[in-house]
Order: structure tokens, then C-alpha cells, then sequence
């Protein structure tokens, strides 16, 4: 049965106080702290029990795309339009770094699992590693010959895959930033990509409409996953690693077995593009966020609509579960970020 719920539901609360489009949201990872960015050059750090503002990080000088936290929780982390990514202390919201080299918009951003390092990537068509420590650049990664859309580590910290507007998505080294493997047969910009938990298989996401997944040891595609009709904007592993979703500019959300690729179910309601696509920390729920200005909950297991989420104005950008799966953030062009209880 399918639930339609509004932001005034029970318990429900409505983060404002940014001017402009909310980019991103983010949970810190011990789920106390939610971060958003937005277009109006700020990001905010937020109780996620009460929804109080904590500190505003101002210093930007245009758009903010995202503001996650390192993995001990101590750091934020923030890419701009401005050029010029910034580190700031969580307990304080004072900017500990600017991270200077980037000539281009900084739209990427990730820590490595350890949070010894830090990727950016930028419209430079570079990638930069840093160490977010000391704020130290410590290589530049060269190599795709357009915008440079995201990046992820794997789960070992080891290895770097970058999402590339060249149609490629390339495999670093982290520790020498040396290239190790170019993955090709994408026939359009490669708009995300993303590692499996277990470090066995990497997922990329398409312009053209596919998803690939690939063996990051040999670089070989594994498997193709067809069935979206027009661009795939994000690609997702379930926690326990046995099927992977995407979210694509058709409307709908697709699931497949991540051993076989074989399709499982094709998630189908929104009315305008599905933009994200997150699963639930255990692996039951899937949540898709769309331009038609909801967030829909899917059974996992089923693939039926649970919940339609109400509330925003705007299309909704960004989403994020938190770490006990007791709430979902959502981001929108309506300039709040909202918390729903789950």
C-alpha cells in the first residue's frame, strides 16, 4: 500500500535558511549531524535529532554542490563553483583549509574510507588528492579530456574510480596517483560512478542510458544493464551487495541482480526524472528522489511504492539515509532540506 505523506506529517521537519537551491545533503556518520549545501555559496551543519542550525560555513563565492564529513565526523568538506574546495572543523564551523589548484568549478568531492585522503573533481578535467589533515595536495590525477563528474574510493582506500564527461571512467592509485586502467565502451558521458562494498565490482552510470558494471583488477566490463530509456543519473549497490539500482531521467528507478545482471523490477510512479537513488543501510528500503518534487520508498524486496513523500516545492536533488536508517534527508530546489522519520 502506498502512503502519501506531507511535510506537516508528524515529526517531519523543514531545515530553512538558505537562499538559493539546496545541492546536497549529507548525515555525518554518526548520524548526529546532517550537512547541506547550496547554491546561495554556504553550507550549514545541522542537529539531525532537532533540525537546529549549528553553524553556518560561509567563505564561498558561488555555489556550494556538497559538504560531506570525514569519517571520523571531525571534518566537513566542501566543493565550489568558487574553484577553490575548503576543510572546516565540525565542532567549531571554522575553515581549517582552503585547497588551492583547481582553475575550474569543483563539482566532486569523496573521502577515502580511512578519511586519510581526500578527492576532489573539477570541470579542469583534473582530479586532486589531498590530505585533509594538513590540507596538502598530494598528486593531481591527468588523464580525461572533459569535466570531471565524481569520483569513489574503494572500500580499501587503494584505488580511485573518476566519472568522466569523455565517456571513460579511469582507475588511480591513490597512493602514487599513478592511472592504472582507462574502462571504455560508455558511448556518452559517464555521470556516476560507485564501488561495491566487498571492492569486487565498479558501477558507472550514463548519458547513454546504461550502467555498466566493471572487474576493477582486469578493467574488463562485466556486464551491461540496459532497459533505461534516456539518461541514467545515478547508480547504487545495496549494502549487502546483491543487487545494484539506478535512477534515470525516464522517471523510473531499475534494479538488478549484481551477480548475473539479470533485471529484477523497474521501479515506476514518479512523473518527471528520478535524479537519485539510495538504499536503506540494511539493504530493505530504496529511496528515489525526482524532479516532480517528491521522494518515494520502495520495498527492496517487492518493489512496490511504501511511502510518497510530499512536501517540497521544488524538484528534490539530493538524499540520504541515516546511519541507523531512522530518517531520510531530502535536498531541493525549493531552498530547504527536509528530515522524514522512518
Amino acid at each position: 500500500m502506498n502512503v502519501t505523506e506531507t511535510a506537516g506529517a508528524a515529526g517531519v521537519r523543514t531545515l530553512a535558511g538558505h537562499t538559493g537551491a539546496v545541492n546536497s545533503v549529507a548525515f555525518s556518520p554518526d548520524g548526529a549531524r546532517l550537512s547541506t549545501a547550496s547554491e546561495d555559496g554556504s553550507a550549514r551543519l545541522w542537529n539531525a535529532a532537532t533540525g537546529q542550525l549549528l553553524h553556518t560555513l560561509t567563505g564561498h563565492s558561488d555555489a556550494v554542490f556538497a559538504a560531506p564529513f570525514s569519517p571520523d565526523g571531525r571534518i566537513a568538506a566542501t566543493v565550489s563553483a568558487d574553484v577553490t574546495p575548503r576543510l572546516w572543523d565540525v565542532p567549531t564551523g571554522a575553515c581549517t583549509y582552503e585547497l588551492t589548484g583547481h582553475t575550474i568549478a569543483v563539482f566532486g568531492v569523496a573521502f577515502s574510507p580511512d578519511g586519510a585522503l581526500l578527492a576532489t573533481t573539477s570541470y579542469d578535467e583534473t582530479v586532486r588528492l589531498w590530505q585533509p589533515r594538513t590540507g596538502d595536495c598530494l598528486h593531481t590525477l591527468k588523464g580525461h579530456s572533459d569535466i570531471v563528474y565524481g569520483a569513489a574510493f574503494s572500500p580499501d582506500g587503494a584505488l580511485l574510480a573518476t566519472a568522466g564527461g569523455d565517456g571513460t571512467t579511469r582507475l588511480w592509485d591513490t597512493r602514487t596517483g599513478a592511472c592504472l586502467r582507462v574502462l571504455t565502451g560508455h558511448t556518452g558521458i559517464v555521470s556516476a560512478v560507485t564501488c561495491s562494498q566487498d571492492g569486487a565490482l565498479v558501477a558507472t552510470a550514463s548519458f547513454d542510458g546504461t550502467v555498466r558494471l566493471w572487474d576493477p583488477a582486469s578493467g574488463a566490463c562485466a556486464r551491461i544493464l540496459s532497459g533505461h530509456a534516456d539518461t541514467v543519473w545515478s547508480v547504487a549497490f545495496s549494502p549487502n551487495g546483491r543487487v545494484v539500482a539506478a535512477a534515470s531521467e525516464d522517471t523510473t528507478a531499475r534494479v538488478w541482480d549484481a551477480g548475473t545482471g539479470a533485471p529484477v523490477r523497474t521501479l515506476d510512479g514518479h512523473t518527471d526524472s528520478a535524479f537519485v537513488v539510495a538504499f536503506s543501510p540494511d539493504s530493505t528500503l530504496i529511496a528515489t528522489a525526482s524532479s516532480d518534487a517528491t521522494v518515494r520508498l520502495w520495498d527492496a524486496e517487492t518493489g512496490s511504492c511504501l511511502r510518497t513523500l510530499e512536501g517540497h516545492s521544488g524538484g528534490v536533488s539530493s538524499l540520504a539515509f541515516s546511519p541507523d536508517g531512522s530518517q531520510l534527508a531530502t535536498a531541493s530546489t525549493d531552498e530547504t532540506a527536509r528530515l522524514w522519520p522512518l
